[in-house]
């Protein structure tokens, strides 16, 4: 059994973990259930009416949110020639292709958080799905990371573009900001992320698609959110929920 510590004890009293909160009162919350000494990380926790069995009932996208992460990014892009050039003056941490790549295979050097590559090279990137596929870093043309337009996906990534997928429970986890942001930058990057994952939901998924939805800080309890709150909130932005 996990014994918690006395500070998550005391802000989890802040929180009932049977009701479900409206938008406002959830962020709210979340920036207050919190007790580290580092800006926490506000994530959104969403179990969907999905069955990832299904290759088309899954989800695979990405959003770049209003107010970003609040955190630095360092982005890793795999391209030759002009399009390394781009890559480079668009603001990219790290740009090559054979020295990329052999230094990921030979030293298992992973200091990125995204990485891009243009379609002429993934022949190459390929070689390394086993060791960048399992951590999520792998370049795909389903969240844009394998495109041609890598300076634009460079900026958007610095800006803080959040990659959506699916677990194998039908859950999405995402980061939604710091609990530094404060209760109305929180909701508008919530709403954000909440409007586009509905849009994105799978003609093929039947029946309830929002079930259960949770933001919590990083050492904070979770927060339930009503779903009905959030789409009445996007219908009052003229959003169709």
């Amino acid at each position: 059994m996990t014994t918690r510590g006395k500070k998550y004890i005391d802000v989890s009293a802040k929180v009932d973990a049977y009701k479900e909160y409206t938008v406002d009162e959830a962020m709210e919350l979340v920036s207050q259930a919190h007790y580290a000494k580092f800006d926490e990380t506000v994530d959104v926790a969403v179990n969907l009416g999905i069955d990832p069995r299904h290759a088309n009932q899954q989800i695979r996208s990405a959003i770049v949110l209003p107010h970003g992460l609040g955190k630095k990014i360092t982005v890793l892009v795999f391209a030759v020639d002009d399009k390394a050039a781009e890559a480079k003056d668009a603001g990219a941490d790290y740009v090559g292709l054979d020295d990329m790549v052999e230094k990921i295979s030979k030293e298992n050097w992973l200091d990125f958080d995204v990485a891009i590559a243009t379609p002429d090279v993934m022949a190459k990137v390929g070689r390394l799905g086993k060791v960048l596929g399992p951590r999520g870093l792998m370049p795909s043309p389903k969240v844009g990371t394998v495109t041609s337009d890598v300076a634009n996906v460079v900026k958007e990534s610095k800006a803080g573009r959040v990659e959506i997928r699916n677990d194998k429970s039908g859950v999405i986890h995402a980061p939604v900001g710091k609990v530094s942001f404060g209760k109305e930058n929180l909701k508008e990057n919530f709403l954000a992320f909440m409007s586009f994952l509905i849009k994105e939901k799978p003609t093929a998924s039947k029946g309830v698609f929002l079930r259960k939805i949770s933001v919590s800080a990083t050492m904070g309890p979770g927060i339930g959110v009503s779903v009905p709150d959030i789409r009445n909130e996007l219908k009052n932005m003229g959003i169709a929920a």
